[in-house]
């Protein structure tokens, strides 16, 4: 086994603007989180933040450190968050084994030298779903289920957006250095997420859709609020998000969709609100 990675660099708003559909997809949407006995990871330059996925299956994997991070282990100098999207699986600790049901996430602070991703069964493999981000002090190991999470209702069946967020790594559940994750959850007849749209310019952040159904997409939408783009996107699929850039998204169903944030502000609420009717 071995990580496989890429390293994606930033882009200016203005040159955004011209890209065609191949250049957009190639900078923003990174295609396949998730490969049965690997470890995938994209290395973006925006806020150094690393987005992959880890899905052991016939053995263990163990999450590396990659070349642009020059590091001799994985958390040298960097925080974790991990979301299991899949079946019943554990990550190992340096040494302490941390069982991960569906949706229960675990923090990983600077320091940690072993990291090992393994499922319960290979039949039902656990699916790992991974954020980082450069840490600037060691913080302690937390396991984090739905019952810790600090839950918002958001949105309303009548603008096909009522969905639950819960705030998983966020300050009033665990302490971090900068990473910030959370899972919302579409409710049935609702497709559309993060609608009002809004940016914040301290901070970037990468979504990833996941539980959509066979045969069904989700059109994520993205841009300068006077300049968006879109980008369609199917099951297990994230895309990068750039401070400048708006990120909301309709679905032709309901789906879930974990985002991760990075950046010097961890205040949840502080963006900048773009009303639908704003927006071109």
């Amino acid at each position: 086994m071995s990580v496989i990675f890429e390293e994606r660099f930033a882009s200016h708003p203005d040159d955004v603007k011209k890209y065609d559909t191949a250049q957009l997809r190639g900078h923003f949407l990174i295609e396949k989180v998730m490969e049965n006995d690997q470890i995938r990871l994209v290395y973006s330059h925006y806020d150094r933040y690393i987005t992959g996925g880890a899905v052991p299956v016939n053995g263990l994997l163990e999450l590396t450190p990659i070349d642009p991070m020059k590091a001799p282990y994985f958390c040298d100098r960097r925080e974790l968050g991990i979301i299991n999207v899949g079946a019943k699986g554990s990550v190992v600790v340096d040494g302490v084994e941390y069982p991960l049901e569906f949706k229960e996430a675990l923090y990983i602070g600077k320091g940690v030298k072993q990291i090992i991703f393994k499922s319960e069964s290979a039949a039902q493999p656990a699916r790992f779903y991974l954020n980082s981000t450069p840490a600037h002090k060691e913080l302690p190991t937390r396991h984090i289920t739905l019952k810790d999470a600090n839950v918002l209702q958001m949105g309303a069946s009548l603008t096909s957006n009522e969905r639950q967020i819960n705030q998983l790594l966020i300050s009033k559940v665990v302490e971090t250095c900068q990473l910030q994750m959370g899972m919302t959850e579409l409710r049935p007849g609702s497709v559309w997420n993060t609608m009002p749209a809004h940016t914040h310019s301290r901070r970037m952040e990468v979504y990833f859709y996941f539980n959509v159904p066979e045969g069904q997409a989700v059109c994520h939408f993205m841009g300068q609020p006077q300049e968006t783009r879109h980008i369609w996107m199917l099951n297990e699929q994230a895309v990068i998000s750039p401070n400048w850039s708006i990120h909301s998204a309709a679905g032709t169903s309901n789906y879930i969709f974990i985002w991760g944030m990075a950046g010097e502000n961890m205040d949840y609420t502080d963006m900048d609100i773009v009303q639908p009717n704003q927006l071109k």
